[in-house]
């Protein structure tokens, strides 16, 4: 039902179900509010605000995205920003890794990438075994292949990128134990995965940031494709620090359309935490 709404109304109703979200649970509310003044530097009242409308149309686009006809979901980019990116690594017969953080539309990145180029997505199975089958109709159509987040996974994630095809992943996504190390992300010591780092050793591979920043008003979509400021090298947890960096670069360009109620902070059972604060680089 809510997949046939069309996107400005999504938008509307889950701006307004995100601020409601944000006024009855206290501990999403403090999460939020600590997250973002984490990275701002100051606690912003009106950024919040509109950090949890974006937040409440973030969740019910899913529908939209998911459940619409391929083309339908392409047709609601309105603008791309760096395809030639894209364009210049394939040219050269090049594996491309999409690295795309928890921001603005990240769900139709792939699936604007997979209207013109094969591309695996790397996916964890969600909480709620209900939602399994709606993912695996909106993600898994097209040109778009998925592999789930366990050994067989990463095996084809290595075969994807040497057969020089795309692969995307979530890099700010908190991994479990044994699969990553503590890097700072803003400041503050984070549980990071190494597998963006790792599949970035691949050779020949060549890593763009995407993200889609969703414009007001249900317009649709802004595509923003760019490679990374630095250059990923030095040992894994280097490499994994640097990725940290970019991201918040990418945040820090549309704040309000991260997903800071995410717990990124997490510590996974099991693992110890850092011994000492991590010092942003």
């Amino acid at each position: 039902m809510l997949s046939r709404l069309p996107l400005r109304v999504l938008h509307l109703l889950g701006g307004w179900a995100g601020w409601l979200v944000y006024r009855v649970d206290a501990g999403y509310r403090r999460r939020l509010h600590d997250n973002l003044a984490l990275a701002i530097g100051r606690d912003d009242p009106a950024l919040v605000r509109q950090a949890a409308r974006e937040a409440g149309r973030q969740a019910l686009e899913l529908p939209w995205v998911w459940l619409r006809t391929a083309d339908e979901v392409v047709a609601g980019v309105r603008r791309v920003e760096g395809w030639e990116l894209v364009d210049a690594a394939l040219a050269e017969g090049r594996g491309l890794l999409f690295l795309t953080p928890h921001l603005g539309c990240f769900e139709i990145t792939a699936q604007y990438i997979a209207s013109r180029t094969p591309i695996t997505v790397l996916y964890r199975p969600p909480r709620k075994a209900v939602l399994q089958p709606l993912m695996e109709a909106g993600r898994a159509r097209g040109q778009m292949k998925t592999a789930p987040a366990d050994l067989s996974g990463v095996r084809k994630l290595v075969k994807t990128l040497r057969s020089h095809e795309a692969v995307g992943m979530l890099p700010d996504q908190a991994p479990g134990v044994g699969e990553g190390v503590w890097a700072p992300f803003f400041g503050r010591p984070a549980w990071t995965m190494t597998l963006a780092a790792r599949m970035a050793e691949v050779k020949g591979v060549c890593v763009l940031y995407v993200w889609a920043e969703r414009l007001p008003r249900g317009e649709g979509f802004a595509l923003r494709f760019s490679e990374g400021v630095e250059a990923l090298e030095g040992e894994l947890e280097a490499r994994c620090a640097t990725i940290n960096r970019e991201i918040e670069r990418l945040i820090l360009a549309c704040p309000a359309q991260y997903l800071w109620g995410y717990d990124r902070y997490k510590r996974p059972k099991g693992v110890a935490a850092p011994d000492a604060p991590a010092v942003r680089a």
